[in-house]
């Protein structure tokens, strides 16, 4: 079993497609209100990301499977690279993970489990390119720690790269991304699919796997 490659954004084709239609997303229920202002400030036409319901809703199960021993949690980020009309875009549609190394401040896959993760990422349905990582900061609220920048700069320094950081005590979330080395928030969207009911953030499903990958974070 071959182990994954990032893509670099040179190395991948951004397919030409619009973004989800304006009545098929919204913003998450945790953003605080400095982030919703970005995000409405940039809802028509200028995000540069949007995530699933399906993905959005792994990632906040996650955080919350694990929030009672308030540990970290980690994942992979998989979609693909878009344009439009001369803009780019990424869209994440799912997330995988493996069984994790964890404590209250830092989170890694755990190296015997990477099989496991492999083999998760083959049972992806869609051809995806892994666009960035999430990681749960449990009651210290969203940013990006040295830790987590040093990560962000090693395997995800592209401007089409994202790192999502998920508070599930305090309820907050927000995506963020690398330029010129300095860490950026980046207003992002939750969108559903054309026969999917609309995004509330209110839906909790407990999952039996987990996900991503090493690099730890320390608020």
């Amino acid at each position: 079993m071959s182990k994954p490659t990032i893509v670099a954004d040179h190395q991948a084709q951004r397919k030409e497609q619009p973004p989800p239609p304006r009545e098929r997303y919204g913003a998450h229920k945790w953003l605080t209100e400095k982030r919703l202002e970005e995000y409405r400030a940039n809802e028509w036409g200028s995000l540069e990301l949007y995530v699933s319901k399906l993905a959005e809703e792994k990632i906040r199960n996650h955080a919350l499977m694990h929030v009672s021993e308030r540990r970290e949690v980690m994942g992979l980020l998989l979609g693909g690279l878009y344009q439009h009309e001369g803009r780019e875009y990424s869209v994440v549609r799912d997330v995988v993970t493996t069984d994790l190394d964890a404590t209250e401040v830092s989170v890694r896959f755990d190296p015997r489990a990477f099989e496991k993760l492999f083999a998760s990422l083959e049972d992806i349905g869609f051809r995806y390119v892994i666009i960035g990582w999430y990681h749960s900061h449990p009651s210290y609220h969203c940013f990006m720690s040295s830790t987590d920048v040093q990560t962000q700069q090693a395997m995800f320094n592209l401007r089409g790269h994202s790192a999502i950081v998920i508070d599930p005590v305090s309820k907050e979330i927000e995506a963020f991304y690398l330029d010129e080395g300095r860490v950026h928030s980046r207003p992002f969207a939750v969108y559903w699919d054309e026969y999917q009911s609309p995004y509330y953030g209110t839906s909790v499903r407990m999952r039996q796997t987990a996900a991503p990958e090493h690099r730890g974070s320390d608020p």
